[in-house]
């Protein structure tokens, strides 16, 4: 048993209430159970509820056991003066105020439904995938649908913490926001965090002067990546150290001091020297990027927006030196969903409700006419008979996953709280 469920079942008043009484003898009625705190002090502020007749206001503190009272050291406490019930699973002792008057105390054990206190432990003692993994799909598809859509929402708001904090950073530049954003979701899960520093060490406005050549570009990324201190014998790659070292002194910028890019385990298609070129290639072609992507609303156009390509020599390169069969390296649509829904979206939702102009309905529009994404979370969902429609579906698998079936976080869960009363 865990105090979390007792608040659960206090909250919503999920115990039997009939001929309700004190461990005293006392009759209870229960007008309002108040409202949580999730701060230190009481569990319940403000309840209202009759002890034999009286009217009582005040606080509720619940515990597992009766004991846990002077455990948690209440009783010299002040800020539990004001308890008015003591709600328990087990009352095993009596406790008192700091005064020496007792506190009432209500044990739920054996008013809890039978049904109820067997699923919750059901799904808390589950070492399954997630806890309900042989029951999810028993949930209603109306209920969750609007769980999904919750979640998603709630996926937003954590992404916008990052990025109210690079706007912090780039003092209010939206552009410089998308410009670090974009080259850190182009590095995906292995390089995202080097991408980043390495535009973040470069700066928008540099790479912006540089724009109207893609070559200066590249040079300035790969140098600053230390993928420029070879001696090979390529007219390509000597051109970029030369044209880097020229850009290196009239910037004044220095190569990045970190981890290196990583290949190792990755597919050629997604190796550092493949995206580089490619987000130069995307900024060199788009040079009103921000203000376009944030105008539009129809994928369509998106797709258009960033279509990107290599530069000639990564046709028939992976990396620097070693030659491969001539290929146009495009960026798929595959990995533009996977930008428009970390990056674009996230940015254009947080931009939207700095300008006062977000229009929740239009987002899930956007998200909704997206493919979802596909990863090892999703197949799993996938294998428990949930329906996978969209990327709205599946980042909200996503959030629900890391951040409640992990901790098991049932009784926080629209999906617990179903299964529960099931």
């Amino acid at each position: 048993m865990k105090e979390a469920f007792l608040h659960y079942v206090w909250k919503y008043s999920l115990f039997n209430k009939k001929d309700l009484k004190t461990t005293e003898g006392k009759k209870v009625n229960v007008f309002s159970a108040g409202e949580q705190l999730h701060t230190s002090g009481p569990d319940f502020f403000n309840a209202k509820l009759e002890i034999q007749g009286q009217v009582w206001a005040g606080n509720v503190e619940i515990h597992v056991k009766a004991s846990d009272w002077y455990l948690h050291k209440h009783e010299t406490d002040a800020a539990y003066d004001s308890i008015i019930l003591h709600v328990v699973w087990d009352c095993d002792v009596a406790v008192f105020r700091g005064d020496n008057s007792e506190v009432p105390t209500l044990e739920l054990k054996g008013l809890v439904p039978k049904k109820m206190l067997d699923n919750y432990m059901k799904m808390m003692r589950s070492h399954k995938w997630i806890p309900c993994e042989d029951s999810i799909h028993l949930v209603a598809p109306f209920l969750m649908k609007n769980w999904l859509d919750r979640l998603y929402f709630e996926r937003l708001e954590q992404k916008s913490l990052f990025i109210t904090k690079v706007l912090l950073h780039t003092n209010g530049d939206w552009e410089a926001v998308l410009f670090l954003l974009l080259a850190k979701n182009f590095g995906l899960k292995a390089n995202g965090d080097a991408m980043f520093d390495l535009a973040n060490s470069i700066g928008f406005s540099v790479f912006r002067k540089e724009c109207v050549n893609a070559f200066s570009l590249e040079a300035l990324f790969f140098g600053q990546a230390n993928l420029l201190n070879q001696s090979l014998e390529d007219g390509y790659y000597t051109e970029l150290q030369k044209n880097y070292q020229f850009l290196k002194h009239k910037y004044k910028v220095s190569p990045l001091i970190g981890d290196p890019l990583a290949f190792f385990g990755m597919r050629p298609q997604n190796f550092p020297t493949i995206r580089i070129s490619q987000f130069c290639d995307l900024y060199h072609s788009k040079r009103q990027l921000f203000a376009s992507l944030m105008n539009v609303n129809e994928i369509k156009q998106f797709y258009e927006l960033l279509g990107a390509q290599t530069s000639e020599f990564w046709e028939t390169h992976y990396t620097f030196g070693n030659r491969a069969k001539k290929k146009k390296k495009r960026l798929t649509k595959a990995f533009i969903d996977l930008l428009i829904i970390n990056t674009i979206i996230p940015v254009k939702v947080c931009y939207l409700k700095k300008m006062g102009a977000f229009n929740s309905e239009e987002i899930m529009d956007l998200i909704a006419q997206i493919k979802p994404e596909k990863n090892s979370v999703i197949s799993k969902f996938e294998s428990c008979k949930m329906p996978v429609n969209s990327a709205l579906d599946s980042q909200g698998y996503m959030q629900l996953q890391k951040h409640y079936c992990l901790d098991k976080k049932c009784l926080e869960c629209a999906v617990g709280n179903a299964l529960l009363k099931m």
